[in-house]
């Protein structure tokens, strides 16, 4: 009984932490990510090839690479932190030069975690199926091709217009400042918890009336969205870089996720402190 008793009494400090990483296959990203591991395991901390089992998931690369991160590995509860290899670095705010520092402050239990929401769209067709598709930044709804699409948009069941254009993009706070910045749509700092719907050069006539800004809506509400007809149940919905075609689709729901991702936040620049040194 005395030996059973002191294998299994270990102290939580000597238990091994673990990373994923997760990376592109650019050059300079390779290299980064081969002495990030160097570093990693020289501070006594596992690699591991699963999500799941990860006390901290390291992603190398770009904003690209992060939404990647997210798609393929269903998006991971499990903080994560941004080493930025690429351009913009909205959410990879880690220079290579402070791999050290995060080293430290993680085997410390000093990382700074925020919140995300995740937007969910729930696509059902007419055959009786259901799809469900969930994104850090945005839903694009939009006609095939190159064509114009008419669509019903409702929020809450309450039908609010029907909508002629190239499409609707439903965002995030996070999503606010990529696809529906450029589109003219409102910057919202991430700490908010709602969804913004904008039109995407919507048509404005004698002919067709739609709305022609966004509109914010509270966490709770859900956006319906159903063609007009017939002709319009073909569209593309891109999602985070994802593209899918469909087809014979009967409506569209869209609601914030309850699911959350943790994004470590390395230092104490603000949200408008990004926007200020990233877009003016």
């Amino acid at each position: 009984m005395e030996k059973s008793f002191r294998v299994t009494l270990i102290h939580i400090d000597k238990i091994m932490k673990k990373v994923f990483i997760y990376k592109n296959d650019v050059p300079h990203t390779l290299e980064i990510a081969a002495e990030l591991v160097e570093k990693l395991e020289a501070a006594g901390i596992e690699i591991t090839d699963k999500t799941d089992d990860a006390d901290l998931i390291i992603n190398v690369g770009g904003d690209g690479t992060f939404l990647s991160l997210m798609q393929n590995h269903e998006f991971p509860t499990v903080p994560v932190a941004g080493i930025n290899t690429g351009h913009l670095g909205f959410f990879q705010e880690i220079a290579p030069s402070d791999i050290d520092r995060l080293i430290n402050r993680f085997l410390k239990g000093e990382l700074k975690i925020q919140p995300y929401n995740i937007v969910k769209a729930d696509i059902f067709f007419k055959d009786g199926r259901e799809i469900a598709h969930r994104a850090l930044n945005e839903f694009v709804i939009k006609g095939q091709g190159t064509h114009p699409i008419h669509l019903n948009i409702s929020i809450n069941k309450s039908f609010i217009e029907k909508f002629s254009g190239d499409g609707i993009i439903v965002s995030t706070p996070a999503g606010s400042t990529a696809y529906n910045y450029s589109l003219g749509g409102a910057l919202v700092d991430p700490r908010l918890h709602l969804l913004q719907l904008a039109p995407m050069a919507p048509m404005n006539n004698t002919a067709y009336r739609s709305l022609t800004s966004s509109i914010l809506l509270p966490a709770n509400d859900t956006v319906i969205i159903e063609p007009c007809d017939e002709q319009w149940t073909s569209m593309d919905i891109l999602y985070d870089g994802v593209e899918e075609k469909y087809d014979d689709i009967k409506c569209i729901e869209l609601t914030l996720s309850r699911r959350k991702i943790n994004l470590v936040r390395y230092s104490e620049t603000t949200f408008w402190d990004k926007v200020k040194t990233k877009f003016l």
